[in-house]
C-alpha cells in the first residue's frame, strides 16, 4: 500500500529545499552586485545593496584588463589533456581492479585510497625538487602530472564502484562472441559507464579549472598561468579592483556550467551507481 505524504510535511521539505538554495545563491548573487558596480558605489553603500548603476562595461574590461582570453586557453589546454588522461587512466585501473582476477586487488585499492589522504601542502616541497630534477617547472606536462597524481585516486573509487555494479554474466558473454579483454573495455564496459564517466568528467573539469595552490607554485610566467592565478592581476599592492575581479570570476565560470550542463542528464545515476557500488 503506498504511503501517503502529509501535506504539511510535503510543505516543509519544499520551505527547506528553498531555504537551503537561497543560502547557496547568496554569495552568487553577491559576487554579481558587486561585478555590476562602480568602484565608488562598492565603496559608498554595502556590499549586499543593488547597484545604483548597472556597470555592464565591467565585464568587457575584465576581460580585455586581465588577459582573461589567455588564461582561460591556458586552464582549457590543461583541463582538455588532463581530464580525459586522467579518466582512461581511471578506468583501466578500475577495470583491472574489478574484472581481472589477480591477488592482493583489495590491497592495492587500499593503496590508491591512501593517495586521497595525503594532504597536497605536505607535498609541495618534493614535487618541487622532482620537477625541478626533470625540469618540468613552468611547463604545461608538468602541472599535468601533478594534477593526474591527485586526481587518480578519486577517480577510481568512483569507476571501480560503478564497474563492480555490471553483471559478471556480461563479461562471459563477451568472451563467448570473441571479445579479447581490452575489447570487452573499451566494446562494454566504458559504453555501459558513460554515465559514471559524465559524473567523474564534471567532477575533474571543475577540479582542475579551479584548482589555485599548484598552479600558483609551479607555474610562475605569465604567459601560462591559469585562470585562477590570473584573476589576481585585479590586485594591486596596496588595493584591489573588486569589481573587476568578481566580474573576472563570474567570467570563469562559465565553461564549468557548460560542462555541467552538457553531461548533468548522466550525473545524479552515474553518482548513484558509483556509491552502491
Amino acid at each position: 500500500m503506498e504511503q501517503r505524504v502529509h501535506p504539511i510535511s510535503k510543505a516543509l521539505k519544499y520551505v527547506l529545499i528553498v531555504v537551503l538554495a537561497a543560502i547557496f545563491l547568496l554569495p552568487v548573487l553577491f559576487i554579481a552586485f558587486t561585478a555590476l558596480k562602480s568602484s565608488s558605489d562598492l565603496l559608498t553603500r554595502p556590499f549586499y545593496m543593488f547597484p545604483e548603476k548597472l556597470q555592464w562595461h565591467n565585464f568587457v574590461q575584465a576581460w580585455e584588463q586581465g588577459r582573461m582570453s589567455m588564461y582561460m586557453k591556458n586552464t582549457a589546454l590543461i583541463a582538455l589533456v588532463k581530464v580525459p588522461l586522467g579518466i582512461l587512466i581511471e578506468a583501466l585501473a578500475a577495470f583491472a581492479l574489478t574484472r581481472l582476477a589477480f591477488k592482493g586487488s583489495e590491497w592495492l585499492f587500499a593503496l590508491f585510497l591512501i593517495g586521497m589522504m595525503v594532504p597536497m601542502q605536505a607535498t609541495l616541497v618534493p614535487l618541487n625538487m622532482i620537477l625541478n630534477k626533470l625540469g618540468l617547472v613552468d611547463t604545461y606536462p608538468g602541472i599535468i602530472l601533478i594534477y593526474l597524481g591527485f586526481g587518480i585516486p578519486f577517480g577510481i573509487l568512483i569507476l571501480r564502484g560503478f564497474f563492480r555494479t555490471i553483471p559478471k554474466e556480461i563479461d562471459e558473454a563477451a568472451l563467448i562472441d570473441g571479445c579479447g579483454v581490452m575489447g570487452k573495455f573499451f566494446k562494454i564496459i566504458i559504453p555501459l559507464s558513460m554515465p559514471a564517466i559524465a559524473t567523474l568528467f564534471i567532477f575533474d573539469f571543475m577540479a582542475t579549472w579551479n584548482e589555485f595552490l599548484l598552479a600558483q607554485i609551479f607555474i610562475t610566467k605569465d604567459s601560462m598561468r591559469t585562470i585562477t592565478t590570473g584573476l589576481l592581476a585585479f590586485r594591486g599592492q596596496y588595493s584591489a579592483n573588486y569589481p573587476l575581479m568578481n566580474a573576472g570570476v563570474l567570467i570563469s565560470v562559465v565553461p564549468v556550467l557548460i560542462v555541467y550542463v552538457a553531461f548533468q542528464k548522466y550525473f545524479v545515476s552515474g553518482l548513484a551507481g558509483s556509491v552502491k557500488g
